[in-house]
């Protein structure tokens, strides 16, 4: 083959080429668009049939009980706890005990010291002495005129009455001495502090010395005495939850110091109303604290068990849509759907308790929102 040949075949090569890549744009460019405008209305369609005929899963309402816990903040208190204030103007004399005493009912904390309680018990003493004369004379006064009176004509009625009711009006005096000497005598007693049970000093806010008394400055207690043996934890369980609630129930707790360990007390104590700014049932249990682990005022995470009622509904959480407006339920009849308000219950896992215009077999949407429009149709 020629040189001139080869020059000659080559050129028709590229042309034949050329012309096979114009051809292929155009059909491509031809075809293209229609089949992807064919997809995506394909694909609309297919929504719009979605959204007025949406597919759903539906579950049957049914009945029974729910046991579950709610977890209420609550705070240990001591069983018994009082502030002991001096009650007569005195000065400290000594003290017996301090922060941190183990103290038993009747042991004496501290001794006072008021020299005027001396000088008024003298007084009174003397009181009662000089009372006590004047009833011995006016005794003997009517004495006398008692038996003079045995004479006829030698003594009047009168005077007989007058020196009896004297000898009474005496004898009152002695007696009122008396009681005001027993009244002096008793503060002897408030100058000795002793403790009105088995506890722990919590706090001492006095040396000795110092001034006490209601006339003192200091307007804090000399000591603060809790029982610590004993505790009770206090919780304030909302109203939605008070009903059926009784000293039956066993709750259990922790407190934060303490993370790894559990506690259990016994509900012993029901408020029987709620507080008005709280709108909360008060409950207490006696919590036993011989391990001296706790400590008063800890603040403890309780679990309180709430009852179960066999009148409940259950459905699960997803079935029910809480919106703006309302909390609702959506029912499945005939291949149509109803939004059903409904008010929440308790609740356990997956499950909760539902109130309202539903009865047992009804069937629910499982997976309910809000998407799912009131009277529309759906595929099951």
């Amino acid at each position: 083959m020629s040189h001139s040949t080869i020059m000659n075949i080559q050129p028709n090569k590229f042309i034949a080429a050329l012309t096979a890549l114009v051809i292929g744009a155009a059909l491509l460019s031809s075809c293209g668009p229609g089949k992807q405008a064919k997809e995506e209305q394909a694909q609309t369609v297919q929504q719009e049939n979605a959204i007025d005929t949406p597919k759903i899963v539906p579950v049957p309402v049914t009945k029974g009980k729910l046991s579950t816990t709610i977890a209420i903040p609550g705070e240990l208190i001591p069983y018994q706890q009082v502030d002991l204030y001096a009650k007569i103007n005195s000065y400290v004399k000594n003290l017996l005990v301090d922060i941190g005493s183990q103290v038993h009912q009747g042991q004496l904390l501290a001794t006072l010291e008021a020299p005027e309680i001396n000088s008024q018990l003298a007084a009174a003493q003397s009181r009662i002495k000089q009372q006590e004369a004047v009833y011995y004379a006016s005794k003997a006064t009517y004495d006398r005129l008692l038996n003079t009176s045995k004479i006829p004509g030698t003594v009047s009625l009168n005077d007989l009455e007058q020196a009896e009711a004297k000898k009474n009006s005496d004898l009152a005096n002695v007696e009122a001495a008396k009681s005001s000497y027993k009244e002096v005598a008793a503060n002897l007693d408030y100058l000795q502090i002793r403790a009105p049970f088995d506890g722990v000093i919590t706090a001492r806010n006095v040396n000795m010395g110092a001034y006490v008394g209601p006339g003192g400055k200091s307007i804090d207690p000399l000591f603060v005495l809790q029982d610590q043996q004993r505790m009770r934890l206090v919780i304030s369980v909302p109203e939605s939850y008070t009903g059926g609630l009784s000293n039956k129930s066993a709750v259990t707790f922790s407190v934060q110091s303490l993370p790894n360990e559990k506690f259990t007390a016994q509900i012993k104590r029901l408020a029987g109303a709620l507080d008005t700014k709280l709108r909360s049932e008060r409950l207490e249990m006696d919590v036993y604290n011989k391990s001296k682990k706790l400590l008063p005022h800890m603040f403890a995470e309780v679990d309180v068990p709430l009852p179960s009622r066999d009148s409940a509904f259950i459905v699960p959480k997803t079935a029910v849509v809480t919106s703006t407006e309302k909390v609702f339920i959506i029912k499945v009849s005939n291949h149509h759907v109803e939004w059903i308000d409904v008010k929440k219950g308790l609740s356990a896992g997956e499950l909760v308790e539902v109130y309202g215009n539903i009865k047992r077999g009804d069937t629910v949407v499982k997976q309910a929102s809000e998407e799912i429009r009131d009277g529309s149709t759906v595929k099951e």
